[in-house]
């Protein structure tokens, strides 16, 4: 609903109330105790994503025992709300977004009430956990706790704890035979290290796994390629080595996530072969080698794809044509949807690196297309066969040796948002198609040999000198400008003082004629001595000549 105002003090009142839902509304203002003061009966609160703010007395005791209390993005913080230790039914609890700014509480950890489901994430909350008494679900995300990852319940199926400072080794946790449970593993973007260890032969069921942003080294175990999740995210870690075959055994994978590591060998052609479900492949920043399988043509659901810093080599597949995904413009899911159903609020995310920055994408992964072979060792020409993928919103063929002119059928893109060519050996012109890149808002075409002038559109004249440098193109936003036949003034300009160059010639010629004719005679006067002797004599014979016919005339 859209319920606005303050919530009613009236509702204190209602002593037989046991069930009080008004969560999703935009209700505001200070709730008291006194809200609370008969609901003796209570046993579901849920009232969360309003904008409340209770801090009761800090000896005040609810007259109620709840058996699930959910008041996520109210403001209780920011101590930790110490009437929850009178609450001995509980079961389910989110605090999430409450501005809690506290230690975790001894007394909370040892709560004699077994929780099936547990939410403080988005809160400061600092210290230890050693142990989780809870059977379902767990999200301490966000949060600043450090230490040893904590014990588990066997029965847990759901585990969260991104984003914090978790340290130390995997081991305990992944090699406890009891979790056979275990749908969701996320401990990204901790301070974990060591080893990945090779003991994920129990974990069956396991659907979503993301271990970045962590320390981690070593080679990708190979019981863990046995697991067939739904995501697998190892990116930004120290692993290295070549992907293990038994990966070839996670058909189920609709994200794979390997960037930033140091892996290396080619790109599995098993990657197209069996993964054939992929939506999200990133191998970004490695050291994988080689030429890209064609096999990777044969992944129809792929619409993201980043093979960028690596060192791979060869041709860009013409068979790129195939990616169906990216060939259609009919995109009717924002989210990325899965092979699993799962009764929480959990969507698929994906950091993607598109017009030129890093960006996670969540709600809408779903509606986003994008091609990285950037930094790359890349030959050849660009196919043409590239324009039919006219789904495409972001196109980086940037940092490679690509030569030949740019294709014109990559104007037939119009829904691209970023393209970015720079940094190769592209000639010819700048096709004409490209005025009709309507969404274009990141372009750069810079260090390559492009001529004459850049065409017409409202977008391609909205970009800075530097997305067209290193070229000889003219014509705005360039303030050089071309001649009508579309070539750079300066370069006719050249090309007409070649004439003045050569008349500069003559005159170098005849210093060079004249130098050269001087030194045939002076320089044997120098280095002969006779020849000097006869040559003073014959002055001195032709001085006093003339000083007898001037004295004669005299």
């Amino acid at each position: 609903n859209q319920l606005n105002g303050t919530f009613p003090l009236c509702f204190g009142q209602l002593e037989s109330l046991e069930t009080l839902d008004f969560g999703y509304n935009l209700l505001e203002g200070v709730v008291l105790e006194n809200h609370f003061s008969h609901l003796t009966r209570l046993t579901t609160l849920k009232a969360s994503h309003n904008r409340l703010k209770f801090e009761p007395n800090s000896s005040w005791i609810p007259p109620f025992q709840c058996r699930i209390i959910e008041l996520g993005h109210w403001n209780l913080g920011p101590k930790f709300p110490h009437w929850l230790k009178f609450q001995k039914n509980l079961s389910s609890l989110d605090i999430s977004h409450v501005g809690i700014s506290d230690v975790m509480p001894t007394w909370f950890l040892n709560l004699p009430t077994l929780f099936e489901y547990l939410n403080l994430s988005s809160n400061q909350l600092t210290g230890e956990i050693s142990y989780l008494n809870v059977g379902d679900i767990v999200d301490l995300s966000s949060n600043s706790f450090t230490g040893p990852l904590p014990r588990v319940l066997s029965s847990l199926r759901f585990l969260f704890l991104s984003n914090n400072s978790f340290s130390g080794s995997l081991h305990q946790l992944i090699c406890n035979p009891s979790l056979t449970g275990m749908i969701t593993l996320y401990i990204d973007t901790n301070l974990l290290n060591g080893e990945i260890p090779d003991c994920w032969n129990h974990w069956d069921v396991l659907a979503y796994l993301n271990l970045g942003n962590n320390n981690l080294t070593g080679k990708i175990p190979l019981t863990l390629g046995q697991t067939n999740p739904s995501t697998l995210n190892l990116r930004n870690n120290r692993m290295f080595g070549e992907l293990p075959s038994t990966m070839q055994n996670s058909t189920n994978l609709i994200m794979l996530d390997l960037s930033e590591n140091h892996f290396n060998g080619s790109v599995p052609a098993w990657i197209g072969d069996k993964l054939s479900n992929l939506v999200v492949l990133s191998l970004r920043s490695n050291n994988f080698d080689g030429h890209i399988p064609h096999k990777i043509c044969d992944l129809q659901f792929l619409q993201n794809l980043d093979l960028a810093h690596n060192n791979i080599s060869g041709v860009i597949p013409k068979c790129f044509n195939n990616l169906s995904a990216m060939a259609t413009t009919n995109k009717t899911n924002n989210e990325l949807s899965t092979l699993y159903f799962i009764n929480y609020p959990f969507y698929l995310s994906a950091l993607l690196v598109l017009k030129g920055r890093e960006d996670e994408y969540g709600h809408t992964l779903g509606l986003v297309t994008n091609l990285d072979l950037s930094v790359n060792s890349l030959t050849g020409e660009i196919p043409k066969e590239i324009g039919s993928l006219v789904g495409l919103l972001s196109l980086n063929f940037s940092g490679n040796h690509l030569t030949g002119n740019i294709p014109d059928n990559i104007g037939n893109m119009k829904f691209l948002e970023s393209l970015d060519l720079a940094m190769n050996r592209l000639n010819g012109e700048i096709p004409p198609s490209f005025s009709k890149l309507n969404f274009l808002n990141h372009f750069n075409v810079s260090y390559n040999n492009l001529t004459g002038q850049i065409p017409t559109s409202t977008q391609l004249q909205s970009f800075e000198n530097l997305s067209y440098v290193g070229n000889h193109l003219c014509g705005p936003p360039l303030t050089k400008n071309c001649t009508t036949t579309g070539i750079p003034t300066d370069i006719a300009n050249n090309g007409s003082s070649s004439e003045g160059s050569k008349v500069n010639w003559l005159y170098v010629s005849i210093v060079l004629g004249f130098v050269m004719g001087f030194w045939s005679v002076v320089a044997p006067l120098f280095f002969i001595r006779s020849w000097r002797h006869a040559y003073y004599r014959k002055l001195d014979h032709v001085g006093r000549q003339l000083y007898v016919f001037w004295s004669i005339m005299g």
